[in-house]
């Protein structure tokens, strides 16, 4: 192999290795996100859960109160 093959060749493999760095950082950048999301998601559900609960017992009251009277 000639001499600047081997060059060119190192700074092909220098650059693939930081994209490659990079890459790694963005995605374990993302994991950490998605992890953040799906916890934020399943308290909004629990919330949205116990909002729906008490809007139902809400109902039930106003219900069973219109029947009272």
């Amino acid at each position: 192999m000639e001499e600047p093959d081997i060059n060119t060749l190192t700074l092909k493999v220098g650059q693939l290795i930081e994209l490659c760095d990079r890459l790694q950082a963005q995605n374990q950048h993302l994991h950490v996100q998605e992890k953040a999301w799906r916890e934020e998601r399943l308290q909004l559900i629990e919330k949205n859960d116990l909002a729906r609960q008490k809007v139902e017992a809400m109902i039930s009251r106003l219900k069973s109160l219109e029947h009272d009277s």
